[in-house]
Formats: C-alpha cells, structure tokens, sequence
C-alpha cells in the first residue's frame, strides 16, 4: 500500500516538474509578440483613443442635454467638450510658435451638436496630423509650453493633452450616470 503511495506521489511530482517545460514548449510554438510601436506611432495610439471616446460621447449625447451640468459652478456637457477642443488646439499653436488668447471655445459660436461635433473632431484630427508629419525626431523638439513660462517636448505636450482629454472623458461619464445613461465606451460590444 505505501509503495503505491510512493509511486503515485513520485508519477504526480515528475508530472508537475515536466509541466514547466511543456508550456515553454508551447510558447515556443506560438507566434512572436509585435514590436513595440515608434515613440510618434505610441503617441498617436493614446490621442486617437482619447478622440475616438469623446467624438462617440459628442455624437451621442441627448441634444436637448447638451446644457446640462451637475451643479452650477461646473461646465455643461457642451462646455466641457468646447474646452478640450480648445486645450487641443494649443498643440498646434505650440508647435507653431503661436500664442491663444483662450483655450475654451465659446459656446455661443458652437450652438448645435453638429458645431460641437465638428470642432471636436477637428481639433484631434489636426493634433493627429501634427503627431504624424513631427515622427519620432520631430516630437523630441522643444517648444514653448503653453501653460508654464518653460519649454516642452512635443511628445510630452501630446502625452499632457491626451490626458487632459481622458481626465475630462472621466468627467463626462458621470454627466451620462447623472442622467441614467450608459456612456459609448461602457456598452456591450456587438
């Protein structure tokens, strides 16, 4: 009885001891990983991705909610989208050596979705752009920083603009659960 016992125990143990080795096999046989985007193509990656999220917010929306804002000392959700179109805006202002006087687009010039949808849209086309012809030797150029009296690679200004837009997606989110709505990127995927 104890030497079956033994010999279970000492079939099991060489099992788990070949397991290792096994799936190293494995691995082996599968396909190699990707390589690691180029630091522009990177760069992009997380623009377009915070674009993509507030262009399907933009477009979805309720209209008639376009106004809408928690509570009085915050942005409407028009604003809120007015505002990182604006900020987005400095990329290129940045890169050409251009000053703005505001970030925010005013409201009263973007009345409808359609206006709010199309600036959006075009400020993280024209980033995207800017992004693309720069490359990887051009996003290490520095430029002046538009909210600090210092300079800025543009490779960590597109990184600094991408977050803000994430941050205010983040911000946005809770406007839709305010209003029992499910926002784009929270949605089943068909």
């Amino acid at each position: 009885m104890k030497s079956t016992r033994f010999l279970f125990l000492g079939a099991l143990m060489a099992g788990l001891l070949a397991a290792p080795a096994l799936a190293q096999e494995a691995a082996k046989k599968e396909e190699a990983p990707k390589p690691a985007a180029s630091a522009s193509q990177a760069v992009l990656e997380r623009w377009n991705e915070a674009g993509s999220k507030l262009i399907a917010m933009a477009e979805d929306f309720p209209e008639d909610k376009l106004d809408y804002k928690p509570t009085p000392e915050v942005r409407t959700f028009a604003e809120q989208l007015l505002h990182v179109a604006g900020v987005n805006n400095l990329l290129g202002a940045s890169v050409r050596g251009e000053k703005v006087a505001e970030a925010d687009l005013p409201r009263d010039k973007y009345k409808t979705r359609a206006d709010i949808v199309a600036a959006v849209k075009k400020s993280f086309a024209d980033g995207a752009e800017i992004i693309k012809a720069k490359g990887d030797a051009g996003l290490s150029v520095a430029v002046k920083h538009p909210f600090a009296n210092s300079m800025i690679r543009v490779a960590d200004l597109a990184d600094m603009l991408s977050a803000h837009a994430q941050e205010h997606y983040g911000q946005l989110v809770v406007y839709y659960r305010l209003n029992k709505l499910v926002p784009p990127a929270s949605r089943p995927r068909k």
